[in-house]
């Protein structure tokens, strides 16, 4: 099984605050989460590939992923 990790761990983990994580995962701009009845977790493997998918060599790199992001 993969490890789940909390709210509070993914923040300590990524440095994000909760509140950040919680907004992005009612926009749906976050990570996959797994629900299970009222508790949310995250998968380490989804966290980590959220991260690989925003890591750029340049602002202008980053810039222009994140308005191609929001025109779709």
């Amino acid at each position: 099984m993969q490890e789940l990790m909390t709210t509070p761990a993914v923040a300590q983990w990524t440095g994000l605050s909760e509140v950040t994580l919680r907004r992005w995962r009612i926009s749906g701009e976050g990570p996959a989460f797994v629900r299970l009845g009222r508790a949310v977790r995250d998968r380490r493997e989804d966290i980590a590939a959220f991260v690989e998918r925003r890591t750029y060599s340049s602002t202008t790199q980053a810039d222009v992923a994140e308005q191609t992001e929001a025109a779709q």
